[in-house]
């Protein structure tokens, strides 16, 4: 009975701050950067500033050129906040979760928001993304990383399929591992090529996926569960 209570109130701390979290950050993306990466694409796009209105390329092509390499850029992005100390401090937070599940998916400190939404919308300048690519992109961000946070099991035949394109929630499951060489590797929110042609993926922890432990060991506390805690927490 211990563990399953544990577990409750574990839960019962977790949710409600990280749905705080999630409420913050949506706070102040409207407030501080209120034309946000689509508004940003459609004053790109009138104005002809970017790649592919420089070269004129077919509006279909242009989107799914755009999709593409914003997910590229994600990729890099999570890769480089792993490598660099700095940056680490800000997405730890993410990794300190210790029970994945769809509100994981949007648990990421506020200032490592903002700084995503500038590389983002400094992609979308340079690119001269559609407004509508960068509307799709910014949905199915979200929903994929709902997904692949989540806390499913898809039989080994579906997961082997699906992984071949998309990351799946055993594949991502991996990267929130306590083990270092696990934690660096499985970067990819959407497609699952970059990890595999950038030589980052891993197939299967070590434990496998029931003896997995998510989190990190210095933060497991209940405490440090809480809202305050969290955003605190790049600067202890």
């Amino acid at each position: 009975l211990l563990p399953r209570r544990g577990r409750a109130v574990s839960r019962w701390i977790r949710w409600p701050n990280n749905l705080g979290i999630v409420a913050l950050n949506t706070v102040v993306l409207r407030i501080l950067v209120p034309t946000a990466a689509v508004g940003l694409a459609d004053i790109t796009h009138a104005n002809g500033w970017g790649l592919l209105n420089i070269f004129s390329i077919p509006y279909p092509a242009a989107v799914i050129i755009s999709l593409l390499v914003l997910d590229l850029v994600i990729y890099f992005q999570h890769v480089v906040f792993h490598a660099v100390p700095v940056l680490w401090r800000l997405h730890r937070m993410h990794h300190a979760d210790i029970d994945l599940d769809v509100t994981s998916g949007a648990r990421f400190h506020t200032l490592e928001i903002l700084l995503s939404m500038l590389i983002k919308m400094g992609v979308v300048i340079l690119l001269g993304a559609p407004p509508v690519a960068v509307l799709l992109f910014e949905i199915l961000l979200s929903a994929t990383a709902m997904f692949n946070h989540g806390n499913i099991r898809i039989p080994q035949t579906w997961d082997r399929v699906l992984r071949m394109l998309i990351v799946t929630p055993d594949m991502h499951r991996i990267h929130h591992s306590w083990v270092p060489a696990e934690t660096n590797s499985n970067y990819g929110f959407n497609l699952s090529c970059w990890d595999r042609w950038f030589g980052t993926y891993t197939g299967e922890p070590a434990a496998g996926q029931l003896g997995l432990t998510i989190g990190l060991h210095q933060f497991r506390a209940p405490d440090e569960r809480r809202l305050l805690a969290l955003l605190s927490q790049p600067f202890r």
